[in-house]
C-alpha cells in the first residue's frame, strides 16, 4: 500500500507543504517496508506527534529557568539554570553533553547534533549511524534533516533501525512511542493520531 496525497492532506490538514511532504513519502516509505495501512498510520501518527504535523523540523531549546530545572534538574540546578535560560545553543551543549556519542560542553556536540527531522534525531551516535547509511558525513546531516525528504528519510531510518514495524504491526503504540521517546511522553496525543490515521488509511 501507499498513501495518497488526499489521505496525507487528511492526516496533516494544516500543513501548507503537503506535495513536498507527498513527494518525499512516496519514495521513502517503500523503501523503509513502511508499506501497509498499520504501518503508515503508526508512522505518520508517531511523526505527527514528534513534528506538530509536519511543521517543526528543529528541536526548540528556548527555555525558562524554571522548565530547564524541571526537565534537566541535574544538569540545570537553580543555581544555575537562570544564566542559561532562553539560550538554545547554550543548553544544548549543557544538556546533550556527554552523551549520545557527543563530546563535552564546550565541543559545541549538543547544539550541531540536538534532535531535527521529523523524528527528532538525536546525538553524534545517530547522526553517524545515518550519515553512514545514506553515505554522507555527520556534519551534513545536520541540513540535510531539515529538508522535506532528510527529514523523512531520517525518520525512516530511524523507524527502520529500531524495527518499529513490528510493533506497528500488533497496534503496539506504548512500546513504539517508548523506543521512539524514552518514556510515553505524549502517550494520549499519539493515540489519537494513531486512530485518526487508521481511520483515513483504512486499517
Amino acid at each position: 500500500m501507499q498513501i495518497t496525497k488526499e489521505q496525507l492532506s487528511q492526516l496533516i490538514p494544516k500543513n501548507p507543504y503537503i506535495d513536498q511532504w507527498f513527494e518525499a513519502l512516496s519514495v521513502l516509505l517503500p523503501d523503509y517496508e513502511i508499506n501497509t495501512p498499520n504501518r503508515i498510520a503508526a508512522f505518520i501518527a508517531q511523526c505527527a506527534h514528534e513534528s506538530a504535523s509536519f511543521t517543526a523540523l528543529h528541536e526548540n531549546l528556548n527555555y525558562r529557568s524554571e522548565t530547564l530545572s524541571k526537565v534537566w534538574p541535574k544538569k540545570f540546578p537553580a543555581s544555575i539554570a537562570e544564566q542559561y535560560a532562553h539560550k538554545p545553543e547554550a543548553i544544548a551543549n549543557r544538556a546533550y553533553a556527554s552523551r549520545m556519542g557527543n563530546g563535552d560542553e564546550a565541543s559545541g556536540d549538543g547544539w550541531r547534533y540536538c534532535g531535527r527531522g521529523l523524528i527528532q534525531l538525536t546525538g553524534k551516535d545517530n547522526y553517524t549511524a545515518f550519515a553512514d547509511s545514506i553515505g554522507i558525513t555527520p556534519e551534513e546531516v545536520s541540513d540535510y534533516v531539515q529538508t522535506f525528504e532528510g527529514a523523512a528519510q531520517s525518520a525512516c531510518w530511524f523507524w527502520e533501525s529500531n524495527n518499529l514495524n513490528q510493533y506497528a504491526d500488533s497496534g503496539d503504540i506504548e512500546t513504539m512511542t517508548k523506543r521512539i521517546n524514552g518514556g510515553t511522553l505524549g502517550l494520549e496525543d499519539r493515540k489519537k493520531h494513531y486512530e485518526h490515521a487508521k481511520h483515513i488509511l483504512g486499517a
